[in-house]
């Protein structure tokens, strides 16, 4: 399929949520409202769904899994190499950890499914249920000025995380060979059909423009990091590691996403700059729709 054509609904999707929150169109309740329903109803039945009709083969997931873990580490490493040397501050640092290792599962999910299938998105669900705490937990430790009470507090969390429940249920249930009864899979269909259509909206609605009058050229070396250095990196590991070309380009897209949006409230929580957060945000989600097709021609 066409590239452009795979992102026009996504983008358009995000482009009326961003509509809808700027004219008020939908009132600011709804957004809180339907975001809490979707995290945790409508997404992780979305992830149990993908996850469990999965034909799971050991050896390719442990080969995605390494270079996904090994590209994480990777960056992580180099951005505190960097701090050693910059002083960069720990309200800053934060924000830098998790505007490269984080990613937005609604475009993720959304654009393997354009792109690839239904294998794509069930392949992307299984990287999801690794990435979610290793990347939580990095993202954490950036603020290193965390007391360890507060870090086994992430770590709850983070372990009752529905998006990683969905996972591990999904997988439970694959291996366990049993069926769903009659009437159940359809609701669970309806379900997880409304998720990422209203996970776009709300991207979209958490875009901040007004924050990206910030120190533009940052802000620029931010995006290109994470939407063309971290996919190349991905693209790398992958051909030393010998993956096919489909599993490949699974791990470029995955690498290539915009980091969530939800990085926003986990920076506000910590004390960081939130406002530079909001800024990358936005940055990162607007330059995916012009960088993305661009990095897949060159890379195919």
């Amino acid at each position: 399929m066409n590239i452009l054509v795979a992102l026009f609904p996504l983008v358009a999707l995000i482009a009326m949520g961003n509509v809808f929150k700027r004219t008020q169109f939908v009132k600011d309740e709804f957004w809180a409202n339907s975001e809490k329903l979707n995290y945790f109803i409508m997404f992780p039945v979305l992830l149990f769904l993908n996850v469990s009709a999965v034909q799971l083969d050991l050896a390719t997931v442990s080969r995605m899994l390494t270079v996904l873990i090994a590209g994480t580490l990777i960056a992580s490493a180099v951005l505190w190499g960097i701090k050693q040397f910059t002083h960069i501050s720990v309200q800053r640092f934060g924000v830098y950890i998790q505007s490269h290792i984080r990613f937005n599962t609604y475009i993720g999910l959304s654009l393997m499914g354009a792109l690839f299938g239904s294998e794509g998105m069930q392949m992307f669900a299984m990287l999801i249920a690794a990435a979610v705490p290793l990347v939580n937990i990095i993202s954490v430790l950036s603020f290193s000025n965390l007391s360890l009470k507060q870090l086994g507090q992430t770590c709850i969390s983070i372990a009752k995380n529905p998006l990683i429940l969905g996972c591990v249920i999904g997988v439970l249930f694959n291996l366990s060979g049993l069926n769903l009864f009659n009437g159940l899979p359809e609701l669970l269909k309806i379900l997880a059909a409304m998720s990422l259509p209203l996970g776009l909206l709300s991207v979209g609605a958490a875009l901040q423009f007004q924050q990206m009058r910030l120190d533009l050229s940052r802000l620029s070396l931010n995006t290109l990091g994470r939407l063309v250095a971290m996919p190349t990196l991905a693209y790398l590991l992958s051909s030393a590691l010998g993956l096919t070309d489909f599993e490949r380009m699974i791990l470029v897209v995955f690498f290539a996403l915009p980091t969530a949006s939800s990085s926003y409230i986990l920076t506000r929580y910590y004390q960081g700059d939130s406002q530079l957060m909001a800024a990358i945000i936005s940055l990162q989600t607007i330059g995916f729709g012009l960088i993305f097709p661009i990095l897949m021609l060159v890379l195919k």
